[in-house]
């Protein structure tokens, strides 16, 4: 008899379901901590929690009986998602049971903020009738801006079409087709949108690229009056500069339901006109909680009957003799899709790779799996690996192409991985060194070899003398140390275009950049950050 353990409450619905499953038992046990934890979940096969247990190494270790926990909800940052791999558990998640709970909770912020709801309330509980006082703005004939079209963002977007608001959209893994049939303008930069827009709400993980995405830098290039909504995550936005842009009157209004630290009763913002803030309510209504708990036991019975994995956020079931052969090529592939998501190319559409030589004989569509795990991993909400990675960008109207040949060129096997994008067609190729030396010989038509890993500066340039000489020297004047270099021509010819790449030990400073960029025959500049050395992703340990 297979057992499951239920760590939080969870709505009535999803224990029915418990108590329908064959040959499955289950106890609810909340409030466990500690070796308390560790022992009870030593008892069962499967669990399942929301956010209140916390499923740390040392909970985990130990387990020879637990096979997958699952969270019911999108956020597993308190299971040890490393620790679970290790232990060969399963870890899976709910991502679309809280979409539209959310997305109403963002579109009743906008509604509120932009009618005064709250303190025209709180003016007739305190005994006052000031019409005069609470005029607003409606939403019709407006333009809303979406940071972050998956599938919340695609749903506040038809609300917002519902409300006769024209809807610009920005998400580099959007295909321009799919935003047509949301009847969205696709955006290449959320720099391009912000000038155009009335209201913005962003629907987009918390990564080093959306940290600070919205600052005092942007909006200065917001419209007077312009409103700004989160419910995603704290961070996005930097409260201080929506403080600033209140007090100055270049915004008009500002609607939180997340904050950068929770919980949070002490903001300055609370106490600001123009404001409305709750507190993270965005999936708190009785439907997405049934919704998570009913999908949550789905799943895990799925797993415990079928084997069936669904939504997992930590590992791929394979056998562990093909992942030993597959595992530097998989570093390859991940590593090419981090690569291209931070290579300039707008809006992708469709991506394609290609495998050369012996690595087509092996499973290829792991590969390509890890490829599009590298390109979606900092994109989106989601936890993303090989797992769920090709269905998130299938979602997103986003074409996947896979070819492969037999035939060698100069390596014995070679990855080469291009990403069509509104800007034009852009390709890498990687070959794999011994078991797990992975390097990059080709960005477009330049032909070199690189290292793949740490801090990696790109420049094209003008083919002439003493190009070489002026980089190091800024670099010394900044003093950034170079770890390795490599150069190559385009079409192997020289006096025409080149490019170099470098391999930094720290992250150059933007005034080094500006001045390398400044140089004469220096045509562009690019950062791209990958994993250290050796540094793996966690469904690949």
């Amino acid at each position: 008899m297979l057992r499951v353990i239920v760590l939080d409450n969870i709505a009535p619905e999803g224990l029915q379901l418990l108590d329908e499953a064959d040959g499955i038992t289950y106890e609810v046990r909340t409030g466990l901590k500690g070796p308390a934890l560790r022992d009870a979940l030593s008892e069962f096969d499967g669990a399942i929690c929301r956010s209140g247990v916390k499923i740390t190494p040392e909970s985990l270790s130990g387990q020879p009986r637990l096979r997958a926990i699952v969270r019911a909800g999108v956020g597993t940052d308190n299971i040890d998602k490393a620790a679970a791999t290790r232990r060969g558990i399963v870890v899976m998640n709910t991502p679309t049971g809280n979409t539209l709970s959310t997305a109403e909770h963002a579109f009743a912020l906008m509604l509120a903020l932009s009618r005064n709801i709250a303190p025209a309330h709180q003016s007739l509980r305190e005994g006052r009738w000031d019409r005069k006082a609470y005029m607003g703005s409606q939403l019709a004939d407006k333009t809303l801006g979406v940071v972050g079209m998956g599938r919340i963002g695609q749903e506040v977007a038809a609300r917002a079409r519902a409300f006769q608001m024209r809807v610009l959209g920005y998400d580099p893994f959007l295909s321009a087709q799919r935003a047509e049939e949301l009847g969205v303008e696709l955006i290449e930069s959320v720099h391009d949108m912000l000038p155009r827009i009335d209201y913005l709400t962003v629907h987009t993980p918390l990564t080093p690229e959306t940290r600070g995405l919205i600052g005092a830098a942007e909006i200065e290039m917001l419209r007077p009056g312009a409103r700004l909504v989160n419910c995603a995550r704290g961070g996005i936005y930097d409260e201080q500069a929506l403080a600033d842009g209140l007090r100055s009157g270049k915004l008009g209004g500002v609607a939180l339901d997340v904050y950068e630290k929770e919980p949070c009763t002490d903001s300055p913002l609370f106490q600001m006109p123009d404001v409305l803030c709750t507190p993270h309510l965005g999936a708190s209504t009785e439907e997405a909680q049934t919704q998570v708990a009913v999908e949550a036991v789905q799943l895990l019975v799925n797993f415990l009957q079928r084997g069936e994995i669904r939504h997992a956020v930590n590992t791929a079931s394979i056998d562990p003799k093909a992942l030993a052969g597959l595992k530097g090529f998989l570093n390859l592939s991940y590593r090419l899709g981090r690569l291209m998501a931070q290579w300039p190319c707008g809006c992708v559409s469709r991506c394609r790779l290609q495998y050369r030589g012996e690595v087509a004989s092996k499973d290829t569509r792991m590969l390509t799996a890890a490829f599009c795990a590298g390109l979606l991993e900092n994109a989106l909400a989601e936890d993303v690996n090989i797992i769920n990675a090709e269905m998130l960008l299938k979602e997103r109207g986003i074409e996947l192409e896979e070819e492969t040949t037999s035939e060698m060129s100069a390596f014995s096997s070679s990855i080469t991985a291009s990403v069509v994008a509104a800007g034009g067609e852009f390709t890498a190729g990687g070959v794999l060194f011994g078991n797990d030396m992975v390097r990059l010989i080709r960005l477009q038509d330049f032909r070199l070899e690189a290292y793949l890993d740490g801090v990696l500066l790109t420049f094209t340039h003008n083919d002439i003398p003493g190009i070489i000489g002026r980089v190091g020297a800024v670099f010394g004047k900044h003093k950034i140390n170079i770890a390795q270099m490599s150069v190559g021509r385009e079409a192997n010819q020289p006096g025409g275009k080149a490019i170099g790449i470098l391999n930094l030990d720290s992250r150059p400073s933007p005034e080094s950049l500006d001045e390398l960029l400044a140089q004469p025959d220096i045509l562009s500049v690019g950062v791209v950050d990958l994993p250290a050395a050796g540094k793996r992703p966690s469904w690949l340990e």
